[in-house]
């Protein structure tokens, strides 16, 4: 929940960046929450929830993912 949360941006931009090399290099998924959109950056699939449900569900190169 919230990795980045209270974290300068260069120790945000860390966390981020070790994510992404655990995922690549264990074939992992990282799953996770924040507010913090520039996130997407470092990311391949997005999922919102709304009021409880999931409102986006989409991968990075832009196609949508079918429920």
């Amino acid at each position: 929940d919230e990795p980045t949360a209270n974290l300068d941006s260069e120790n945000s931009c860390q966390i981020l960046e070790l994510m992404q090399e655990l995922n690549h290099e264990y074939k992992a998924a990282v799953i996770f929450s924040t507010h913090d959109e520039r996130v997407t950056r470092y990311i391949r699939r997005e999922v919102r929830l709304e009021d409880g449900r999931i409102s986006w569900d989409k991968r990075r190169d832009g196609r949508e993912i079918e429920s």
